[in-house]
């Protein structure tokens, strides 16, 4: 617990006088004013949460955090929980989804084993991060996910994540893998953004009308049985959360403590932010919404944020594929404020 606090501590809104001076030197480049719009806009929010007019944006890690769940064991999912193991193995060979969309941001991929539900291959383990909490979750149609000491270690181990790769990261994205995640992640929206299950609770990995309205149901009964406080993040993690989740919340609190960005990716990884803005408020202004996915609930959560998605192209893979593309957009608006003239600098006269 005392880890999580002082990460808390730590963590700072964006320096208004450093965004006050970067949108002096935009509104001051060769061009119509304004003229590259939201790349602008990110331009301040990079120089806001890295305190600086030169954010260090070239070395990118996608973090891709893995976990099991217990509900699965509800038919929420259209896949078996095997899959979360061997799509481990698939990022690790650099076959996955993530893996490609990683090489086209110019990022590095990380995965974390935060409580899988079978044993990894030898040389799989030793080519990831390795602090599972447990073998994957309860299941949370009959009780909670997790204690709240398991809560505490998720986060810390998430935080420990963000602190060890800190050194050589400039900025970090949030990706998961982990079979069923998408029903916490509904009762996650539902209980913090005030919003009815079947609002927010989508088809996930592609279930038809009747799996989803099961899925809707399982969601109810979690929210019903265990009562989670929206007010209180570690008791909705504890209760209706996934380990993968609260790790992801403690990578991006510790990342933000650092003043690094954090890229949000889809409906599970807005999950944790929700649940790290739960925790720390201030923690939001590190955050930057890769894209909106087509999951009925994300937009909810993305306004709960306060947040923008950079992209809307109809991508729902999670692992942090949506995050990964979003990464030359970030380089392109550091550019902005370091490679292009002024019109004083580059004696351009002004329209």
């Amino acid at each position: 617990m005392k880890l999580l606090q002082e990460t808390i501590r730590n963590i700072k809104p964006q320096n208004l006088e450093v965004r006050r001076q970067a949108k002096a030197h935009l509104d001051d480049l060769t061009m119509p004013h304004w003229a590259m719009g939201r790349l602008m806009d990110l331009a301040m929010d990079l120089a806001g949460m890295t305190d600086s007019l030169q954010p260090a944006v070239a070395r990118r890690a996608v973090v891709v955090m893995a976990g099991d769940h217990g509900v699965a064991a509800e038919g929420v999912s259209k896949y078996p929980q095997v899959v979360t193991i061997q799509q481990i193995i698939n990022f690790v060979h650099g076959g996955a989804g993530c893996s490609a969309m990683a090489r086209v941001g110019n990022a590095r991929v990380v995965v974390v084993d935060m409580g899988i539900a079978s044993a990894l291959p030898a040389e799989v383990v030793s080519a990831i991060i390795s602090c599972p909490v447990g073998s994957g979750t309860a299941n949370i149609a009959q009780g909670p996910a997790m204690t709240r000491e398991q809560a505490i270690q998720s986060l810390e181990s998430g935080i420990r994540v963000a602190q060890q790769l800190g050194s050589e990261i400039d900025v970090f994205a949030t990706g998961e893998m982990g079979i069923a995640n998408t029903t916490p992640s509904s009762a996650i929206y539902a209980a913090i953004c005030g919003c009815s299950v079947e609002e927010i609770t989508g088809p996930g990995s592609g279930l038809d009308d009747k799996a989803r309205e099961n899925k809707v149901a399982v969601v109810m009964r979690a929210l019903v049985i265990n009562h989670p406080d929206a007010k209180d993040g570690l008791d909705l993690l504890a209760k209706i959360g996934g380990f993968e989740i609260g790790g992801l919340a403690g990578l991006i609190l510790g990342a933000a403590a650092q003043r690094k960005p954090v890229v949000i990716d889809g409906f599970i990884t807005t999950a944790a932010a929700l649940i790290a803005q739960a925790l720390c408020p201030a923690v939001t202004d590190s955050m930057i919404a890769s894209h909106q996915s087509p999951e009925i609930g994300h937009a909810v959560g993305l306004r709960h944020l306060g947040k923008k998605p950079l992209l809307n192209l109809g991508l729902r893979l999670g692992e942090g594929t949506g995050a990964a593309l979003t990464m030359p957009l970030l380089e392109a608006s550091a550019r902005l404020l370091t490679e292009v003239a002024t019109f004083e600098s580059a004696q351009v006269s002004r329209g």
